[in-house]
């Protein structure tokens, strides 16, 4: 009986799956608002200088960077499905998640995209005044950490893989 209960618990996994996809496609709809609403005032404004350029495509940075957040609440709502709930979802090859360090790999590839489109957000609108190399290196550090964790780990799985001579 405690056996059956505890298995069934991992049902509980939906609320953070719903979770998930209601983050994501919040952030996902809020985006395309966003970009509707920019694009329609850029269009209304007929004269657009060079900093109003600039500024336009800080903006659009920021849309982009809502679409990767949402795209990383959808993928964790997918993984969180597909490792607890139902295996046989069907999706393309890239986006199958068979194990906890499947969900993980694919996470810090985005949380990795999402962190330099943050520094180019930056970047685009640096005044000359703050100090961005400390930001910058910061920035490359939790890169390097996080790309150093995803080969280590690939070393580790084909060493796993490969024959004992």
């Amino acid at each position: 009986m405690f056996n059956r209960a505890l298995g069934a618990s991992r049902y509980l996994i939906i609320v953070a799956v719903v979770g998930s996809l209601l983050a994501a496609t919040t952030l996902i709809i809020y985006g395309g608002l966003e970009a509707a609403q920019l694009v329609a005032k850029t269009i209304g404004d007929a004269e657009v200088s060079r900093k109003g350029a600039k500024a336009i495509a800080l903006e659009f940075i920021e849309i982009v960077d809502l679409f990767l957040l949402g795209t990383v609440f959808y993928i964790v709502a997918l993984g969180l499905y597909e490792l607890f709930i139902d295996q046989e979802v069907r999706l393309p090859e890239w986006l199958t998640i068979k194990t906890l360090d499947d969900l993980k790999d694919k996470l810090v590839a985005v949380v990795i995209v999402v962190l330099g489109v943050l520094f180019l957000g930056q970047v685009v609108s640096w005044d000359g005044q703050r100090d961005l190399l400390g930001f910058g290196a910061a920035i490359a550090l939790v890169v390097a950490a996080l790309t150093y964790f995803l080969t280590a780990k690939s070393n580790d799985k084909s060493k796993d893989n490969q024959p004992e001579s």
